[in-house]
């Protein structure tokens, strides 16, 4: 590989890695939580990692070439992107966005709590400590798992990993092509880091201390990755009338 060829696989690959799609709206819903997004960025790279290996075996190349086998896979991978954008609609209607400690949380709630009894008996004007209150935490181990069924189980990505690494394979060169697949993956998954990261630091920078508008993010990362799981599932549908 040249300077041209390497630099042009940079280029496409920042493109790539900057493009909105499900690992993005799984990031920007992870960072929006109270506890740390890390472990769900790393779980994504992660899945990268496990695409560049199957690449390197050939073993991707073959998932590829076979058509069923193809077809069950995006057919787990879309079901289970489906699941995921259900449940992040779901988290954008009770999550909260900005921290607050646990007793602010609880006289939250007395103070609702007596502010409808004493509604009748005009009470007293208190401040409100915070919008909402409820948030299903999830473990750094459940966060990466989930982060790496996003982006392994993506028929989409090994399909771009076996259509785009090999053109900028050089035969000419004294590396072994195996060796010349993995550095082009490792070289995807360091861009990844970069643009993952900063993703995630942004939207948490941009939209935590605002409720609403982190809310509606949500909202639309969980549309975003229900669209695409059904888009996939309408996809194979083709597919397996074409097969059977």
């Amino acid at each position: 590989m040249d300077f041209a060829q390497i630099t042009a696989f940079l280029l496409i690959s920042v493109t790539l890695a900057c493009t909105p799609g499900a690992d993005w709206a799984y990031i920007i819903s992870s960072a929006l939580r109270k506890q740390s997004y890390q472990s769900a960025v790393w779980g994504l790279l992660s899945g990268y990692l496990v695409h560049t290996a199957l690449l390197v075996c050939g073993i991707a190349a073959l998932v590829a070439s076979s058509p069923t086998v193809l077809m069950w896979l995006t057919a787990a991978g879309s079901l289970y992107l489906l699941w995921l954008g259900i449940s992040t609609l779901r988290s954008s209607k009770t999550a909260t966005f900005f921290e607050v400690s646990p007793e602010a949380v609880a006289d939250e709630i007395d103070v609702q709590k007596q502010d409808r009894v004493d509604s009748l008996g005009g009470a007293a004007s208190r401040p409100v400590a915070l919008a909402a209150t409820t948030e299903q935490r999830i473990s750094p181990r459940g966060s990466f798992l989930k982060g790496l069924l996003t982006s392994g189980t993506n028929p989409k990505a090994l399909l771009l990993y076996v259509a785009l690494i090999p053109q900028y394979l050089d035969p000419a060169m004294s590396l072994p092509m195996p060796v010349q697949t993995g550095m082009l993956g490792l070289t995807h998954f360091v861009v990844s880091i970069a643009v993952y990261f900063t993703v995630a630091v942004a939207a948490r920078a941009l939209l935590r201390s605002r409720p609403l508008a982190a809310r509606m993010v949500t909202l639309l990362s969980g549309i975003i990755m229900i669209l695409l799981s059904l888009g996939l599932i309408f996809e194979q549908l083709f597919v397996a009338q074409k097969i059977y």
